[in-house]
């Protein structure tokens, strides 16, 4: 057995339920093959994941880190490089005793991804580590590598069998990174391709939102109160809005960026899993299989608008001031066309066509360099049916709203009408806010440690599959093509999107939320 990454008693119960829910999950011994581990995405996010994982006692002993990328190291360089990345990226305490413990256990095998002899050694560095640390043959392949490496990777794993759970003697996975394909017929490509090499229990695409403490608490407010769920339907709820904002503009992202635009890059994935969230009916039990068949019955319900021009906006940003800094038109950015047509900001009208959603509109808008960061889902409520008051003194109330608010400042705010003090009958909106910051001592972790965790253990829950990411392309496949040959609304840096976004919703009646 290897170097333990527990904490001095931190060992797996044999006697624990493995149903038991209450109790830390705790991984079987195993590797996570890391692809394209110099990366940001690695460095930012997956080491200081596995460094939190151990901190909080979750990793078994036997864990080991195994990076593949093109670079002429030894596993001290690799572990170096690690220990930068966990300590900047880190959201738990730091703590040097964890760190000696797992730096024990991070290897590295250079080598390019059509390089046999670097892939027979990468074989050969699992196989060791059956008996070094006690691995038994079970290894996770993370590719955070782009989609058009995916194909040789993939040869790579069946020709040395690596990714064969017999020949192993454990269990193999793999996890996907979006973007999962640029439409339905490179999602399927791709889907058959993964396919193709593992078995489809064994693959994990990872939507870094499901992993989201606020995300997973939609299911949480909805099926573990009675108090929401009689009035989660089409009598009660007027519209439904979900908005992803950001202040930034694309950063380095130019290249993939342009190519994808915002209904690519968000709506396709993060924000229809919300949606498929919010809507679905409630499963017969937490099962990954149960959930996965209600989202996936919410994709398929899905209507887009008859006339596209009326019912989507898309926008591209010029130059502005956001949070006043000075900031650059999309046109303006690193490596950007002049010319390109790509929309940073996108607005959508959805419907669901089924009988708990009939007629709600669910409105969708997801843009850069807006005024400020915020991701949130408003359940908007129909105004009561009689007010038996005067309507002066209703002038200040609106429609009752439950929003769940993602990120940042993580928490749900409930807004209805309340009196005034006073000696007349004045009804104002007021709004009771809870924060999980102050509500609870446990600390939330980041959504890749909980997706990672999930992926050592082999729970798909969080996990979208096949049909759901091909399902999602078919909503947006019909929009892009519609949108071909179209401008994009300009919006300045700073505002809320084009006009044409405000006006789509002053058409049916009503308006965005005040995110």
């Amino acid at each position: 057995m290897g170097p333990g990454l527990s904490n001095e008693g931190d060992t797996v119960n044999p006697l624990r339920d493995p149903q038991d829910r209450r109790l830390p999950r705790i991984p079987e011994p195993c590797a996570m093959v890391i692809f394209g581990v110099t990366g940001d995405l690695a460095q930012k996010k997956l080491i200081p994941a596995v460094y939190d994982l151990a901190n909080r006692g979750l990793l078994p002993p036997g864990f080991v880190v195994l990076g593949f990328a093109r670079r002429d190291w030894g596993d001290g360089d690799f572990e170096s490089l690690a220990y930068q990345a966990a300590r900047k990226g880190a959201r738990t305490p730091w703590r040097d005793e964890v760190w000696s413990r797992l730096a024990g256990n991070i290897k590295f095998v250079g080598g390019s991804f059509d390089d046999d002899e670097a892939f027979d050694s990468l074989a050969e560095t699992l196989d060791e580590l059956r008996s070094t640390h006690g691995i038994a043959g079970n290894a996770a392949f993370y590719f955070s590598i782009p989609p058009a490496a995916f194909p040789v990777v993939l040869k790579q794993l069946a020709r040395t069998g690596m990714a064969d759970n017999a020949k192993s003697g454990g269990w193999r996975r793999v996890v996907v990174e979006k973007p999962f394909g640029s439409d339905l017929p490179s999602a399927k490509s791709l889907n058959d391709l993964v396919d193709d090499v593992f078995t489809r229990e064994d693959v994990f695409r990872i939507d870094h939102y499901l992993g989201k403490e606020t995300v997973q608490n939609i299911m949480a407010l909805r099926f573990a109160n009675n108090l929401f769920e009689p009035l989660w339907n089409s009598k009660y709820v007027d519209s439904v809005q979900i908005t992803m904002a950001e202040d930034v503009g694309i950063g380095s992202r130019a290249g993939f960026y342009d190519a994808a635009g915002a209904a690519r890059d968000v709506l396709q994935n993060h924000l229809l899993q919300l949606l498929a969230l919010v809507a679905m009916e409630e499963p017969t039990s937490f099962d990954a299989a149960e959930i996965r068949a209600e989202k996936l019955k919410v994709l398929r319900a899905i209507t887009v608008p008859k006339d596209v021009s009326t019912g989507t906006v898309r926008g591209q940003y010029l130059p502005g001031w956001v949070a006043g800094q000075r900031a650059v038109g999309y046109l303006e950015e690193k490596d950007i066309p002049p010319d390109s047509t790509t929309e940073s900001y996108v607005a959508v009208r959805l419907g669901i066509q089924n009988r708990r959603w009939a007629e709600v509109p669910f409105y969708i808008r997801a843009g850069k360099r807006l005024p400020r960061r915020v991701t949130e889902v408003a359940i908007i409520f129909k105004r009561a049916p009689h007010l038996p008051f005067n309507a002066t003194d209703m002038e200040m109330l609106g429609n009752n709203q439950l929003v769940v608010r993602v990120q940042p400042d993580e928490g749900v705010v409930l807004k209805f009408g309340a009196k005034v003090p006073g000696t007349t009958m004045e009804v104002r909106d007021i709004a009771m806010d809870f924060q999980y910051g102050e509500a609870f001592t446990e600390s939330s972790p980041e959504a890749y440690e909980r997706l990672v965790l999930d992926v050592l253990i082999g729970d798909r829950t969080l996990f979208p599959d096949a049909a759901e990411v091909e399902q999602s392309w078919q909503v947006i496949d019909p929009l892009e093509a519609a949108w071909r040959g179209t401008r994009p609304e300009p919006y300045r840096a700073g505002e809320w999107g084009p006009r044409a976004a405000d006006e789509m919703l002053e058409r049916e009646g009503r308006a965005w939320r005040r995110a």
